[in-house]
């Protein structure tokens, strides 16, 4: 598939960067459909401004919700939305986890909500940041990407080791539309055309992948939604399936956001909003399923 931008067979330089910037348009407002939310949570959570992008320090302030009761003894529940800010469920899942469901696991858990790692690419609905680097491949030491950097260092000024970190996405037919497209041209690589799941499925670290762990968050989930199946392969997006919705990546080595702690229990989760079984609702209460399955899990275990 043939890009707008660059010349094929070359890497982008600063100005194929550019070019793709300056098309780039704000087609929602973070402060209004995200930040006008925390208010609403400060009688469970402390909320915490942890940074803002330099793209405008205003309008993208980093904020993070910190249970009130927060004791040193419990184990640390970290849960991330907005890595990929096109991604709309993650982001209003982190929220709606914390409105409806996180009291009801205090009394085991400090917990942590990241709602909108990348505010610009909300706004924008884009998987990369202004510099066409995706934060969700940036995750390691120096990191390209400040929406990355940023809560890496609020985690390492806090001495915030994570237990369990549950990252959230979709993946939607705009992957294979636009961003792997663009992907290919600004790396100069082939794009191989795959087929987008039809239904919610995780991707678990290669190095920690729990099997019993992300069964259960399966398991909570399809009582939301369907599972995506594999194809004639058993793979999912080109990747073999473990079990049933389950992929495994190498997280660290990838520079994923789950991979940014030492957390013992990870996953991705992602989401379909493109398919005709689901809606804005039925994402959002996918991702919360996707959340409690995985901390009801623990609590059991």
């Amino acid at each position: 598939m043939s890009y707008p931008i660059g010349t094929p067979g070359k890497p982008w330089n600063k100005e194929d960067k550019k070019a793709w910037f300056e098309l780039q348009s704000v087609k929602r407002s973070y402060l209004d459909d995200v930040v006008s939310q925390l208010d609403s949570l400060s009688s469970d959570f402390n909320i915490e401004q942890y940074g803002a992008l330099s793209y405008d320090s205003d309008k993208y302030p980093l904020y993070i919700l910190k249970s009130k009761q927060w004791q040193a003894d419990k184990p640390v529940v970290l849960v991330t939305g907005g890595v990929h800010g096109y991604e709309t469920s993650g982001v209003h899942g982190a929220l709606a986890f914390a409105k409806r469901s996180a009291k009801d696991y205090f009394a085991d858990f400090n917990i942590l909500v990241a709602p909108c790692i990348s505010p610009w690419g909300y706004e924008t609905i884009n998987r990369w940041n202004p510099n066409a680097t995706d934060p969700n491949r940036s995750f390691y030491a120096d990191s390209p990407a400040e929406e990355s950097a940023a809560i890496m260092q609020y985690l390492a000024d806090n001495t915030i080791a994570p237990y369990v970190h549950i990252d959230l996405h979709e993946t939607t037919d705009t992957d294979n539309s636009e961003f792997r497209p663009a992907l290919a041209a600004r790396d100069a690589t082939t794009h191989d055309n795959w087929n987008i799941p039809d239904g919610f499925y995780l991707v678990a670290d290669s190095e920690r992948p729990h099997d019993a762990f992300q069964a259960a968050i399966i398991k909570s989930v399809e009582k939301v939604t369907h599972i995506a199946p594999s194809d004639e392969n058993n793979q999912l997006i080109g990747v073999p399936q473990t079990q049933f919705g389950v992929i495994n990546y190498q997280a660290k080595k990838l520079g994923l956001c789950m991979g940014l702690t030492d957390a013992e229990y990870v996953t991705t989760t992602e989401v379909y909003p493109d398919s005709p079984q689901a809606n804005d609702d039925i994402c959002i209460d996918a991702q919360v399923a996707s959340i409690t399955g995985a901390l009801n899990f623990i609590v059991n275990k």
